[in-house]
């Protein structure tokens, strides 16, 4: 069984992996090599760099529309594509390639959160379960027929960063016992319902940006939803106050969405219908401190106002 991966950050690495124990991969797609850190060097894809590892032809296409890559896959004759996380819409003459199905590990249980960041908006809107759904790829954005859905839960304190890792082992797991079958015909692909999909659209700078006026939870699952990249914020006296970790507390605080209250040496903001405690910052220029830390150091104090330049 031939079988071509694309696939690009560090969570389809465990899958890429797995594939190698299932097929045949002839093929490896990934994004070019980008700049990064402070002297913009490039940095190649962590599926690159395992893909090179292990002996395997790569592809780095600038463009996917322009013939390049469907003359490159046809050379490969594959049986399937496996895609986790490319980063790329393919178009329809590259997914007719594969004898028989191009198939996207999604993170998610489609259709809900259709799209680029499902695991952090699972998240940030309180979900309590997720997963990864193995689908057949059209045109759309995770609209394909599903072939296989496989959940976990999400623990109450677990970060954005926490359930990726546990995606990317769930992912590779999914390649292993339904890939073989999917291709063999021996998995039926159901439709997904358009009436209950929902979006996990790309992360902006703004989305990071909390709002103190919600509630609790609101708050707190925003901030773990969001860790640790980009990272959650709000400002302090015109400053960004960037917050790794926040927890909920019980205790009645008076004051406007964002007041900040010391108690016992730790931080404590007022949300919209309680407060919470902030365990770790990072104040503008920096290192990520110890909310106790923020507070000794006077960065934190009692009445300061967070996020009152919000929009």
């Amino acid at each position: 069984m031939r079988v071509v991966f694309f696939g690009t950050p560090a969570i389809a690495v465990p899958a890429l992996i797995a594939a190698t124990e299932v097929a045949e991969v002839v093929g490896v797609v990934t994004q070019p090599d980008r700049p990064a850190g402070r002297g913009l060097a490039l940095h190649a894809p962590a599926i690159k760099l395992e893909a090179l590892t292990r002996g395997l032809d790569v592809t780095q296409p600038v463009k996917v529309r322009d013939g390049t890559l469907r003359a490159w896959l046809e050379e490969r004759t594959p049986d399937a594509f496996v895609v986790l996380a490319y980063g790329r819409i393919l178009p329809r003459d590259v997914l007719l390639v594969p004898r028989t199905f191009a198939l996207n590990l999604h993170a998610s249980l489609l259709p809900r959160l259709r799209g680029a960041a499902p695991i952090e908006w699972a998240i940030v809107r309180g979900d309590t379960e997720t997963g990864v759904s193995l689908m057949q790829m059209d045109e759309g954005l995770d609209t394909g027929p599903v072939m296989s859905r496989h959940a976990i839960p999400i623990g109450p304190e677990e970060t954005a960063g926490e359930l990726a890792a546990r995606i990317a082992d769930l992912a590779a797991n999914v390649v292993r016992t339904d890939l073989v079958r999917a291709i063999r015909g021996e998995l039926s692909a159901e439709p997904q319902d358009p009436a209950l999909a929902t979006l996990a659209p790309p992360l902006s700078r703004e989305d990071g940006r909390v709002d103190f006026r919600g509630s609790m939870a609101m708050v707190v699952n925003h901030v773990r939803g969001l860790a640790p990249r980009p990272g959650a914020y709000t400002s302090l006296r015109g400053k960004t106050l960037r917050l790794g970790l926040v927890r909920t507390n019980t205790e009645a605080l008076a004051g406007e969405p964002g007041t900040v209250h010391l108690r016992g040496g730790r931080p404590l903001v007022t949300t919209g219908d309680g407060s919470i405690e902030i365990v770790r910052a990072t104040p503008e220029g920096k290192r990520e401190t110890r909310g106790a830390d923020l507070v000794n150091g006077r960065v934190l104090k009692d009445g300061d106002v967070l996020g009152q330049d919000r929009g």
